[in-house]
This record gives structure tokens, C-alpha cells and sequence, in this order.
């Protein structure tokens, strides 16, 4: 009986440098918490002693663990902390891509899509957040198009803070179709103001991380940040002007061609959505997913579509993106079968 040959693990051994005691603690967490989380995703043995670091594994594996590595150690420099949640970001970053031999982003490419606001810097993750924040620095008008989770919105108001700070524009405006997600809410009391408050929170919640309470507030009363609901924007000329629309699979296509010609000089204008949760009546077709088809091509507008991988929340959020994407995939395949496509 022949015998299967051993399969020799592929093993190397890493130095984190400088030698700092204090970065390498919370490189490994407390008791080893993150080399554990590495060990348990990447599929390798990790053992270290001070700033050597000896890994063993399949060597793709082996090599995108050493990569991550390398790159929290990087983040110890400014931190006190490094959390499993800021630990699982890293390894949705690394993905198959990196598996595979991707070579990772350098310090200086990490450095510039870095967005840097007065109360608090925002590093993108992944190859998409990061194409996502370079597109919407470079044109006019840009489209965020992926499931829930993947950064879209909280990106496009760390990019509008960051614009107003630097002085690039005057305002920002938030914007967004007040459309009901499936219930019937009835009347809502207050002024304008109070009435879309709660579409528009996710917005808000976002700004205030990156401004904190009482400024945004100043700047709501100086019009300085506007929020409005989009079908207040007809007639008007967005000049000089930060413009977000929050939630456009919910516009109608009307709308959206009324949003996209408010744009004026100097403004720069985000549009976010997910086309797998439109809450528009029956047989309404929704503006974004037409917007997509007519304005793809076009020079000055830019179009970044994320998916599961790019999940930044819970683990289990991405597993359930996945799960209704080949539900919605199933029942899309059966419809062309019945219809003989």
C-alpha cells in the first residue's frame, strides 16, 4: 500500500519593526485575542516572540497574513487599541484578492485616500471604499451603488466634511426621497424640518460623528448644512455646493434627472443606493436603476458598485447580503425560464 506523501506546511518568519513593547501588545490584543482571530481566518499557525513573528500554513496564506500583519502593526503607531471589530475590517480588506497574491496597498496609497477632518480621520477599506473616495475627489457627479453595510453613505459625508473644511465648497446639502421602507406611518407633526428628520438620521448620525452636535447644528442654523427632502430641490441651482442624495433607488426617474441638473459650478454632487431595496409602489420603475443605464460613459461621472465583500458591519451582515442576492438570482433565473428566454 503506497503511502500519501506529507504535505510540508510553507513556514516564514517576520520582524515588526521598531521593537516597541507597547505596539506589539496591542498588535496581539489581550491574550492574543487578535493573532487568534488571524489564526482562526487565515487558516495558519502564528507563534511570537518580542517582534518576531513565525507563521506557517499554505503559502498564499501564509504571505496575506504576514501582509495584514504588516499593516496593523502600522495602525499601533496612533493607536491605544486595537479592537476585533478594527482587526475584522483588516481581513475584509485582504479577501480572496490578497489570498490569491495580491500585493497590498502601499503606506503612501493608504495615506492618500485617507479622509482628514477636524474631529476625526476616515480610512477607507478595500479596493472599492478606496476607488469610491479617489472618484468622488475627482468628479463632478458620482454614483455609490452596493448592498447595505459597505460604507456609502458614511464615506460620501466624510468626503463632504472633509470639502468644507479645506474650503473647497461653501455648503453641504443632504438630501433624500422621503419614501416609506415598506409601512405606512402616517402623519407626522412638527415644521418641514421635523417631518423628514427621521429619513434623513443615518445622515445626520454620520455628520455628527464627524462635526460633533453642537457644530453641525451652527451650521444647520447658518445654512451652512442643509437638509431637505428631494422634492424641494426643483427650480434651484447648486452652486458651489456639496451635494449628497441618500437612499436614490427610491426616486422616481423624473426625480432623478430633476436632482441631476440642480448641479451647478463648483458643486460635486454623491448619489447612494442599494437596487435591491427599493420601496417605490409596484410597477414604479426607480431612477437610480435607469440612471445607471442612460449616464454610463459619460465623461465627469463616475460609477463604483459594491457588494458583500465590502460589508463593513457585523460578519453576518454580509452572509445575509449574499443569501437574498441568490434568492432575488434564483427567482430572476425561474422568471426567464417560465417566460422561455
Amino acid at each position: 500500500m503506497n503511502e500519501q506523501p506529507q504535505v510540508v506546511p510553507f513556514t516564514t518568519s517576520i520582524s515588526l519593526e521598531p521593537n516597541d513593547s507597547r505596539r506589539l501588545a496591542v498588535l496581539c490584543g489581550p491574550v492574543d485575542q487578535n493573532l487568534k482571530l488571524l489564526e482562526q481566518r487565515f487558516g495558519v499557525r502564528m507563534r511570537s516572540r518580542g517582534n518576531q513573528f513565525h507563521l506557517s500554513g499554505p503559502e498564499p496564506r501564509v504571505e496575506a497574513a504576514s501582509a495584514v500583519l504588516h499593516q496593523l502593526y502600522r495602525e499601533t503607531l496612533n493607536e491605544d487599541d486595537l479592537s476585533l471589530d478594527t482587526v475584522h475590517l483588516f481581513l475584509q480588506e485582504s479577501g480572496v484578492e490578497s489570498l490569491l497574491g495580491e500585493v497590498p496597498a502601499s503606506e503612501d496609497e493608504e495615506a492618500g485616500a485617507v479622509i482628514r477632518a477636524r474631529r476625526k480621520t476616515v480610512k477607507p477599506r478595500g479596493a472599492n471604499q478606496k476607488g469610491y473616495v479617489d472618484a468622488v475627489r475627482k468628479h463632478d457627479i458620482n454614483f455609490g451603488i452596493g448592498p447595505a453595510g459597505t460604507g456609502k453613505t458614511y464615506l460620501a459625508v466624510a468626503c463632504a466634511v472633509e470639502a468644507l473644511e479645506m474650503g473647497r465648497v461653501a455648503r453641504i446639502l443632504l438630501v433624500r426621497p422621503a419614501v416609506e421602507a415598506g409601512e405606512k406611518l402616517g402623519f407626522l407633526p412638527g415644521d418641514l424640518a421635523q417631518k423628514i428628520d427621521p429619513y434623513l438620521r443615518p445622515l445626520y448620525d454620520a455628520m455628527y460623528e464627524m462635526m460633533g452636535v453642537e457644530r453641525v447644528n451652527k451650521c444647520i442654523e447658518r445654512n451652512v448644512i442643509e437638509v431637505a427632502p428631494l422634492a424641494y430641490m426643483r427650480g434651484r441651482t447648486l452652486n458651489n455646493a456639496f451635494i449628497i442624495l441618500d437612499e436614490s433607488q427610491n426616486t422616481t426617474i423624473a426625480q432623478m434627472k430633476m436632482f441631476l441638473t440642480r448641479i451647478g459650478f463648483g458643486s460635486t454632487a454623491v448619489i447612494t443606493g442599494d437596487i435591491t431595496q427599493i420601496d417605490l409602489p409596484h410597477g414604479q420603475r426607480s431612477g437610480l436603476v435607469d440612471g445607471v443605464k442612460v449616464l454610463r460613459g459619460i465623461d465627469g461621472i463616475s460609477f463604483t458598485h459594491f457588494n458583500s465583500k465590502d460589508v463593513v458591519r457585523h460578519p453576518l451582515v454580509q452572509k445575509v447580503v449574499d443569501a437574498y442576492a441568490a434568492q432575488i438570482e434564483g427567482d430572476e433565473s425561474r422568471a426567464r425560464l417560465r417566460r422561455g428566454d
